[in-house]
């Protein structure tokens, strides 16, 4: 039993993401965003590198230091919980307060490239115990390497507890709107069954009506 749980356990590492390394190309006035799921109270780290298309070489160089990257990062009520102007090259953090979906978007700060160039981005988004400098945690805490390696299992398994909270967080919201949305079609099926049987009544009436005018009963 104990070595199923230990199986599960490193199933449960194996299922999570390290990291979101990508890039993009990005236009003028163009907008990026990017939308990442997170547990509460989880750190997330981005690092990104902006670099200019040289329409001489065919390639992509290093930018000029007056291109930067402004970064809006918003959390799942659509409140704004980061919004400034980086440089060509840095680093992003934010701690999540509530889970859900939170949306990072990226554009430029600038308006006037030179003909209309465009950048690539490079970014890499890191989350949880994935931002920790372990490393440096071992420097600073004077670690040996087997606490080191207990601190790392320890953060992993915060970070997988944080995850199945989620997924609770998430079931839960679903079966709330899935109780709401039979509600909704009860109802619904419950008015048009009443407004049948009062038309139903109305024309009986009526047909009624008809025939004593016409004494045909």
């Amino acid at each position: 039993m104990r070595r199923f749980g230990m199986f599960i356990v490193l199933a449960l590492l194996l299922v999570i993401p390290l990291s979101n390394a990508l890039y993009f190309h990005i236009g003028e006035t163009e907008r990026k965003c990017f939308i990442e799921e997170i547990p509460d109270e989880t750190t997330v780290v981005a690092n990104y590198k902006v670099e200019l298309y040289d329409p001489r070489s065919g390639g992509f160089m290093p930018s000029s230091p007056g291109i930067g990257m402004h970064v809006e990062i918003k959390d799942p009520d659509d409140k704004t919980i980061l919004s400034r102007v980086y440089s060509s090259e840095g680093r992003i953090s934010f701690t999540s307060h509530i889970p859900g979906e939170h949306v990072l978007c990226m554009y430029s700060n600038s308006t006037a490239w030179f003909s209309g160039s465009q950048l690539r981005v490079h970014l890499d988004i890191q989350v949880g115990e994935h931002t920790i400098d372990y490393a440096n945690v071992a420097q600073k805490e004077k670690l040996t390497e087997l606490q080191l390696r207990i601190r790392q299992l320890l953060d992993q398994v915060d970070q997988i507890t944080k995850e199945q909270n989620y997924q609770r967080y998430r079931e839960e919201r679903f079966r709330q709107t899935s109780d709401s949305t039979n509600q909704r079609v009860l109802w619904w099926s419950l008015a048009q069954t009443l407004v049948l049987l009062v038309m139903g009544f109305w024309q009986m009436r009526h047909l009624k009506s008809f025939f004593e005018a016409k004494k045909l009963v």
